[in-house]
């Protein structure tokens, strides 16, 4: 029987993006509902941006970001604490071989963001970049 390789641009298959964004979406509906019992998580609003799967989909890196960075070492410590809990509901809300070990990391994609836009806005950066065009 032939294997099927489908892989994503990024180089990630199908299969691991899809069962990523599975967990992506749990975990979000878990901390948006306050299911975890917790002072710091029920006082913040927390985004779940991604979700990256391991190819054996037995560890997931979980890349979160608090509503305007707020707290964000506070709101990655109590993740870390409440990590067992967590486990325990997505492997029980997805049906996959092995439960998933979540690690959780903050997601610096908007800083680099910010900083990008920083840089494209600095004067003598926009002067070349109108001389580019003409």
């Amino acid at each position: 029987m032939a294997k099927h390789n489908d892989t994503s641009p990024e180089g990630r298959s199908v299969r691991l993006l899809r069962v990523g964004e599975q967990v992506r979406h749990i975990l979000s509906q878990i901390l948006a509902r306050e299911e975890v019992h917790d002072e710091t998580l029920s006082a913040s609003n927390i985004s779940v941006t991604e979700v990256r799967m391991s190819p054996d989909l037995r560890h997931a890196t979980v890349f979160v970001k608090p509503l305007l960075g707020a707290d964000e070492e506070a709101v990655i410590k109590a993740l870390r604490t409440n990590t067992a809990f967590l486990q325990r509901e997505v492997a029980s809300r997805i049906s996959m071989k092995y439960a998933a070990k979540l690690k959780f990391l903050p997601d610096q994609s908007f800083d680099e963001a910010k900083h990008i836009d920083e840089l494209l806005s600095d004067p003598k950066v926009a002067q070349d970049l109108d001389n580019a065009d003409r």
